[in-house]
């Protein structure tokens, strides 16, 4: 088929998310090699997202597309019921890798559907009904997800669930409040939220759910002191503590999951996307001993026709196994300190760069009408004349492929990409930044 045909049948029968159908325009992508994605034009475009945050690894890699082979010609599926080796191997790596304290996976199809069970099982456990979670989120969208996501994505689901309770995330730089310190603004985002705890009434929460860093609102990544003074509300309330780590985890923040920048153990964590890089659909819940110890005589009803399917468990073990024999964590921490002070020299170049936040190969390009102001380049929610999605077709054309979100735009490379690759993608990054420059000075 041509590229055309291909646009064509993909509009005539597919619905695409978070889009206005009649006005999509979707590149057909015909080939995808390491940190490269080509069109059906021939035109090469570097990934600059990971598609969405999920290939860490990069495209073509031949160790997992091997491991799924090999596991096909076994079988491609049983039921959960049994005892088979990719699962119960993939869920000790999982283990192996988590703190100390935890003790069993829950596998799921993605990260929607691992938060749905992550709150299923809090609520179990606790027999608490209440789950807070923050506005600037994203935990997926299905119903229970749907909920617990903060941000505009969740319109769609409401009137939504009872007992589910935003709070306010430790958004430094758009807080009404000046801190001296990051240690002065956890005191402030503490404070508040142990208040709006006491408020709901402990005893009635299950948990509280936190991407542990921001992912696609903003990468708001906590202050210090912030996740232990979480981790301590829980403990003083008996309620659970949550970690999203569906994007933040697999390496991405420099470490293997995000909370352990931040000198925390949860209690409960959800993961998806790093773990097989999107080569297979995969997520998944990890629960402390004393949960699962809770589960051998209590019924864990959670169940998916696909839980730990084996052909995405076999890619999950070929995954986590290459970030290993790869030093990724490594790699991601010395590329990640050339993105920062890259992205440091943008924000103090551009006029419409307010602020940058990054950590790992994870980061964020905040863009404003005004630094003095902090005014956002468009409405919290909106983008009435297409600002931000003028500006990631700019990048585009010139071959950086990226999202935006809100007045974000996301810089989220694969994890193997190289300090020439990287430098090479920024240039086109300020090149585009220039003209946004222009745009906001008339």
């Amino acid at each position: 088929m041509t590229g055309q045909e291909i646009k064509e049948m993909d509009l005539q029968y597919n619905l695409h998310s978070w889009a206005k159908q009649g006005s999509l325009h979707p590149m057909v992508i015909t080939k995808a090699e390491g940190i490269y994605l080509w069109d059906s034009d021939g035109k090469r475009y570097m990934d600059m997202s990971s598609e969405l945050v999920n290939s860490n690894v990069g495209h073509g890699n031949r160790d997992i597309i091997e491991a799924i082979k090999k596991q096909a010609d076994l079988f491609c599926f049983l039921s959960p019921a049994f005892a088979l080796e990719p699962r119960a191997k993939l869920a000790k790596m999982v283990i192996d890798r988590m703190p100390d304290t935890m003790g069993k996976v829950f596998f799921t199809n993605g990260g929607a559907d691992a938060n749905e069970n992550a709150i299923k099982i809090a609520r179990m456990y606790t027999g608490r009904h209440k789950i807070m979670s923050r506005y600037r989120s994203y935990h997926g969208s299905s119903f229970g997800a749907g909920n617990i996501t903060g941000e505009p994505r969740r319109y769609a689901l409401e009137p939504g669930i009872p007992g589910f309770v935003k709070f306010f995330d430790p958004y430094v730089y758009r807080e009404a409040v000046s801190f001296a310190s990051e240690e002065e603004a956890t005191r402030f985002y503490i404070t508040k939220l142990r208040e709006q705890v006491q408020y709901e009434g402990p005893d009635s929460i299950a948990a509280i759910v936190m991407e542990t860093v921001t992912g696609s609102n903003g990468i708001i990544i906590p202050p210090k002191g912030y996740l232990p003074g979480v981790r301590k509300i829980c403990d003083d309330y008996g309620i659970m503590m949550i970690c999203d780590e569906v994007m933040g985890g697999w390496c991405r923040t420099g470490k293997m999951f995000a909370f352990e920048n931040f000198d925390v153990k949860p209690d409960i964590v959800s993961f998806a996307k790093g773990i097989t890089c999107g080569y297979v659909q995969l997520g998944g819940v990890a629960v402390s001993k004393k949960i699962a110890a809770f589960f051998d005589d209590h019924v864990l009803s959670c169940g998916l026709t696909y839980s730990g399917h084996p052909l995405a468990c076999a890619a999950g073990i070929a995954c986590l196994n290459y970030y290993d024999t790869a030093h990724i964590l490594e790699h991601v921490n010395e590329v990640g300190a050339v993105l920062g002070e890259i992205e440091e020299g943008l924000k103090e170049k551009h006029a419409c760069v307010g602020d940058v936040r990054y950590i790992g190969l994870w980061s964020a390009i905040e863009l404003v009408k005004d630094k003095a102001t902090k005014e956002a380049l468009v409405p919290y929610g909106k983008d009435p004349d297409g600002v931000m999605s003028a500006i990631i077709k700019k990048l585009l054309a010139k071959g950086f492929f990226t999202y935006s979100h809100e007045n974000i735009i996301m810089v989220a490379p694969p994890l193997i990409i190289t300090e020439e690759q990287l430098r090479e993608a920024m240039a086109i990054m300020d090149d585009v930044l220039c003209e946004v420059d222009a745009m906001i000075a008339l």
